[in-house]
Parts: C-alpha cells; structure tokens; sequence
C-alpha cells in the first residue's frame, strides 16, 4: 500500500508569529513521514498588507519565506489577487521556488492565463502514482476587472478541466479559495475531484470531513493549523482511502529564537516604511471628526479630490490613530490605516441619496461599537460615518447636498471606500449604485498624497 503525505496551509494572512513554527514542523514532517511521497501546498492568502514588511516589500518578503519551506505547488487568495496592483502581482512571483496552479484568472487585454500561472500541476510520486492538482480563487470581478483581470466563476472553468485532468491523473486535488460553501456544491457536482483543500472562509475541519465521497480538508487562518491529507493507494494506483488531520501550533514546540525572528520581521518592515517621507504636519491630526485639525476631515477631503466628488464619506473606524505635529512617513501611514481598501466613487439618484443617509442614520448608534472583521477591514469596530458635504437635517428628516436640498432624479456622485459597498448596512450603495473603482491606490495612498501636496516637507526644506 502507498502513503501520499498533502501537507497544506491557508489564510497566514501575513500573521507571521505562528510561521517559524509552521515553518520547522512541515521541514520536519517533510523529512520524518511513513509516507512514500510528501506533497506541500498553500491555497492562498499568505500576504496581507496590514504587516509592514508585506507592504514595504510588495508582497516580496512573504515569497522569500515560502520558499523556506519548499512548497510545491500554491494558488493565490483575494489577498494576491487585489490587494497587489496588477504589476506588481505579475512579478510577486518572480523568485518563487514552487508553481502557481490558478485555472479561473485572465488577463483581460490577452484574454490568457498570466505567464506565472498555470491552470493545473501534475507531480508522479515516488512509486508512480500520478497527482494531479488544479487551483481556482474566490471571484470578485468588481474589484478584478478594474485591475486589468478577467476573473472567472469556478462552475465556467472546472467541469470540462475536471474531465480533461481525470483521464490523466490516479489522484485529482482542488486547490480551493473560494469557501466552505463552495467546496460543498463542487463536492455534490464534481464527485470526480477526490480532495478539495478549502480555505478563504476561514473555516475549521479539524479530521475533515467527506461530502459527497470526496475528502474536504481545511486548516483554519493565521497559522493556528498545518493541515495533513493523507491518500492511501494500492499497488495499481487506486485510492483505498483517504484521512484528514489538523495540527495546532499553539501545542508545537516553540524556541527563543521564535520571537526574536518575529520582531525583526515586524522591525524590518517597519524601518523600510520610515525611511520614506511624505509631508510635514504644522500641528497634529486628532481623532475627533469635530477638531479643527482633525485626521478624519483631511482624509474626507483627500478622498473627495481623488473622487473629483462634491461629497465623501468615511467611517471613523477606519482610523486607528492620531498623526502627530512634524514629520509623516508612510510607515506612520500604514500604522493608522493599514487596511487594503480602495475607493470607489459612487453614483445615485437624488432619491436614492436620501434613502442611503436614512440607512446610515438608523443604524448610527448599532454601528459606532459594532466590533467587524474581514472584508479588507483591519480595525476593531466600525465606528460612526461622518459626511462631508453631505447634511442631514434630523428634525425634518431631509437631506441636504452642498447646503441645497436633494433634488430626487437628479444625480450625484460621492466618494467613499470600497468596503461601504460590501458591508450589509448601507445597501443602497450597492443595490442602487453605479459604481467605479479607483485604482490603484489605498486609503492611506490617497491621503498621503494629499498630505504631501498640502503640507510639503519639501517646500519647508527649500525655504530653511
């Protein structure tokens, strides 16, 4: 009987004090196994933005540690894919020691695969037996096809590569980022698929789980777990069965020098993102969108011009922290936004713009605590939305655009985060929109690039 080892790992989201552990277990697993071949994969959302060496280095620090662990073959997550302008995801990849399998990503001027990907990876183990492994990633054609990609739905690429891979392969994996839901329905229509390693929706299947006969497997996120798929074949190349496991590091050993690499890590990232200066600040920007000098008012200005809008408006959850009087670096930028959000300039009839503000007014108070996770948000809580330009007048229930009441098919265009749209709140940005994306630039670019052109350190240079 043959062991087929798939050691597998998700959603590290950049969370790099769980990685020299994850790291010197799969080294070890890698050499220590019953199994007759080991197979190492990750199944996207190993970068995130939100830690400073990710963002200082584009993602090229994150590739140099996966090559640590001599992963064969990886898909990208939602993380890769549009957190990482469209340059800079075609050379993510360029000094990577493993294959990227990704089926359901095009470019959308060539209409073809990108050059660092390939749809499928066929590895023949030790005694012969053929593992094919095929890598889909969730969709967002919002958020993609402004960024040059034509992104694609799993049910238009994998039935017919499913087929065509079957014939070929004794072993047929599914890298998946696209979610615990999903994974299900592949499972009930494409029993042919004998894995499928989720990941994306964060969830859990400590021993797996079978739907459908096809082994479901999932480790979790943040490197809280090491997933282990193991496929046991006779001596024709058929699977016998197949067994699912999860390991938690929070029981693996742990060194001293754990820490120390972690810190420098985080140190490193941070010392490259100071190093680049962007304005300087005559006195501080506060909290409080009520200041004279206030961070969340010069972010709602800087938001409006990027929009070329009369209107923004911004959520004070966003902000993380003051900027202090004197110099602005971005690693200072960073730290009080650190979320991978974009913007989008938004589109409504005048009777649409009243329903939005009675949205955002009725659940003023539920949202100013509201604790909120995923979605491109890396705060805490949601916090209180606060308008510029925008007015509403609570004793008459009206709404006023630029001081002048809101006329109902007229049309008027606002800017605000991309994260507004995806939320459940405010439905009638999304439901009742039209929508632009403005690429390529973060929240935190956006408003450095205002900062630098108000407040010019340069300019106070040249006049020293």
């Amino acid at each position: 009987m043959e062991k087929i080892s798939i050691l597998h790992t998700n959603d590290l989201h950049s969370h790099f004090e769980n990685w020299p552990k994850v790291r010197r277990f799969i080294q070890e697993r890698q050499k220590n196994t019953e199994s007759e071949s080991v197979i190492t994969i990750d199944l996207g959302d190993f970068s995130d933005r939100w830690h400073p060496l990710t963002e200082a280095s584009d993602g090229q620090a994150n590739i140099a540690l996966m090559n640590q662990v001599h992963y064969d073959v990886v898909t990208i997550g939602n993380n890769e894919g549009i957190g990482n302008a469209k340059d800079v995801l075609n050379h993510l990849y360029d000094d990577a020691q493993f294959e990227i399998v990704l089926a359901n990503l095009y470019d959308k001027q060539t209409l073809q695969l990108p050059e660092w990907a390939s749809p499928y990876k066929i590895i023949t183990s030790n005694k012969g037996t053929k593992v094919g492994l095929i890598g889909v990633t969730a969709p967002f054609p919002l958020t993609y096809t402004p960024n040059g990609w034509d992104i694609r739905q799993w049910m238009d690429i994998l039935p017919e590569l499913v087929q065509q891979l079957r014939q070929q392969v004794d072993v047929l994996v599914l890298l998946s980022h696209l979610g615990i839901m999903d994974d299900y329905v592949i499972a009930e229509e494409l029993p042919e698929i004998d894995v499928i390693l989720g990941s994306h929706t964060h969830h859990l299947f400590a021993t797996g789980e079978k739907e459908n006969g096809v082994q479901l497997a999932a480790a979790g996120k943040f490197g809280y777990y090491v997933g282990e798929v193991t496929v046991f074949l006779d001596d024709t190349h058929h699977i016998l069965k197949t067994t699912a496991q999860t390991y938690a590091t929070s029981e693996m050993l742990e060194l001293p020098e754990d820490n120390e690499e972690i810190f420098e890590l985080m140190e490193k990232g941070q010392k490259l993102l100071a190093a680049n200066k962007v304005a300087w600040l005559p006195q501080s920007l506060t909290l409080n969108p009520y200041d004279d000098y206030s961070l969340v008012r010069e972010t709602l200005a800087a938001v409006r011009q990027r929009g070329n809008t009369e209107v923004a408006l911004l959520n004070t959850g966003l902000f993380l922290g003051e900027l202090p009087a004197g110099l602005v670096n971005q690693e200072q930028l960073h730290t009080i936004l650190p979320h991978p959000m974009r913007l989008i300039r938004v589109t409504l009839l005048g009777r649409d713009v009243v329903r939005m503000v009675l949205e955002i007014e009725k659940n003023r108070l539920f949202l100013r605590k509201y604790p909120i996770v995923g979605m491109g948000f890396r705060g805490k809580v949601f916090g209180e939305i606060i308008y510029d330009g925008l007015t509403y007048d609570e004793a008459n229930h009206t709404v006023l655009w630029k001081g002048k009441p809101v006329e109902p098919e007229k049309e008027y265009a606002l800017t605000t985060v991309d994260h507004l749209m995806f939320v459940p709140f405010i439905p009638t940005i999304e439901i009742a929109g039209q929508h632009e994306f403005l690429f390529p630039e973060f929240i935190r670019t956006v408003l450095g690039n205002y900062l630098a052109q108000k407040y010019s350190f340069v300019a106070l240079e040249e006049n020293k």
